[in-house]
């Protein structure tokens, strides 16, 4: 709750006279009672604030972390100028009047409250993740625990130990676990660069390629220490999703042209052997259509026409007309739905979607958008993006050095 609406429901709980209200001394039994409901009764801070006309629930805040912080006494601090070093040692020879107050709550409620504190915040550990939490997690929140509720660790793992939900650690356990020391801190330039590559390639490379755009940048490192630190991040991938036979609409055949490729997709030297095919994106009800064409020696993404409608057979004809009688290309045509025969095109589809479109569907508002960030991935695939069968390059680098 704002400032400003905690106001609001000042005044319109108390009207505006709570605001003409000049400075206001509160008794101890006042903040007892306010501190109780928070801390026993367990309500609202707000709800507490607001019902007794405090103009700030930041009042109530630092009652109830003094409380705490003063072994769950209310303290009543004196008022006027500090006194003098001498009246400091009589008061500490026992001639004070001012003492501080004997705890309001009883031993039966104060470990109660601890024991809900300590189970609240172990339980969190868990929340994000759904997993147990680490060995390393647990020992914070306990050190954490400690010096918050000013309790042994032996009370704080006995209440973990005695709940079944909660993740159990042992005493010689918990003393190795914040007694060890980090044996990746010395790792944490690497770590810092791993991170960078990561973020600048929007997640999508996994440890393998991490390691290989390192590599390339002349720093000798094992692909098993990035996967481990990678690991120890949470820094993953994107990962395929479970996929399924595709078989394409076979439709009417005309005259079969032979399969001259039959899967053996490599070439030695670019601009030898080139694939094409169409692909279908569908956002909001609505299509689109992208075919490329692909390099067999680079992979690289030679050209590609995008459009609302899937004219495969007008792109077909226009590739005949201007390459394969001009300039003794042959034609090889795979066998209509038998997506293996196309590999090396639809290994590429399945690149694209699952690093751009799957998942991230609400990320473009229309088509335009969509299309859009089609274009600006095949750039990044062509130019930034590395694969680790061509020698750990991006496809246009790749094409350089054959041609080198």
């Amino acid at each position: 709750m704002s400032v400003l609406n905690y106001l609001v429901a000042l005044i319109d709980r108390h009207g505006f006279s709570i605001l003409n209200k000049s400075y206001i001394t509160y008794s101890a039994e006042f903040k007892e009672q306010a501190i109780r409901r928070v801390i026993v009764n367990h309500e609202s801070l707000y709800s507490v604030a607001l019902d007794l006309g405090l103009k700030s629930p930041g009042i109530l805040f630092n009652w109830v972390r003094s409380y705490k912080e003063n072994g769950y006494n209310v303290i009543i601090k004196p008022k006027g100028r500090p006194r003098h070093e001498s009246q400091k040692q009589a008061d500490q020879a026992g001639k004070s009047p001012l003492k501080a107050r004997k705890p309001s709550l009883t031993p039966s409620e104060l470990k109660t409250y601890y024991r809900e504190r300590i189970c609240k915040k172990i339980a969190r550990l868990s929340q994000p993740k759904e997993q147990e939490p680490k060995a390393e997690e647990i020992a914070a929140a306990v050190t954490q625990l400690r010096r918050e509720l000013k309790v042994s660790v032996t009370f704080i793992l006995e209440t973990i130990n005695a709940n079944p939900d909660l993740p159990h650690m042992s005493r010689s356990n918990y003393y190795y676990t914040i007694n060890k020391k980090d044996k990746d801190a010395k790792n944490q330039p690497l770590m810092t660069l791993i991170r960078k590559i990561y973020e600048d390639n929007k997640h999508h490379y996994g440890y393998r390629r991490v390691a290989q755009t390192i590599q390339n940048l002349d720093i000798k490192v094992n692909h098993k220490k990035i996967q481990r630190l990678m690991t120890k991040m949470k820094l993953y991938g994107i990962r395929i999703k479970g996929w399924r036979k595709y078989n394409s609409y076979r439709g009417s055949q005309g005259p079969i042209k032979p399969d001259l490729i039959r899967r053996n997709f490599f070439s030695i030297l670019p601009d030898r052997k080139w694939y094409s095919d169409v692909t279908e994106f569908k956002l909001n009800g609505q299509k689109t259509y992208l075919s490329p064409i692909i390099d067999g020696c680079t992979q690289e993404i030679i050209s590609y026409t995008i459009s609302r409608s899937p004219n495969l057979k007008q792109t077909m004809d226009m590739v005949d007309l201007a390459w394969l009688k001009n300039h003794g290309v042959e034609q090889s045509m795979s066998r209509k739905g038998n997506s293996l025969d196309d590999g090396l095109m639809e290994g590429f589809f399945g690149i694209l979607k699952r690093e751009m479109f799957y998942g991230f569907e609400k990320n473009f508002k229309n088509l335009t958008e969509l299309e859009q960030a089609i274009r600006e991935y095949i750039d990044y695939y062509n130019n930034e993006r590395i694969k680790i069968k061509l020698k750990g390059l991006a496809p246009i680098k790749y094409r350089e050095l054959v041609l080198s």
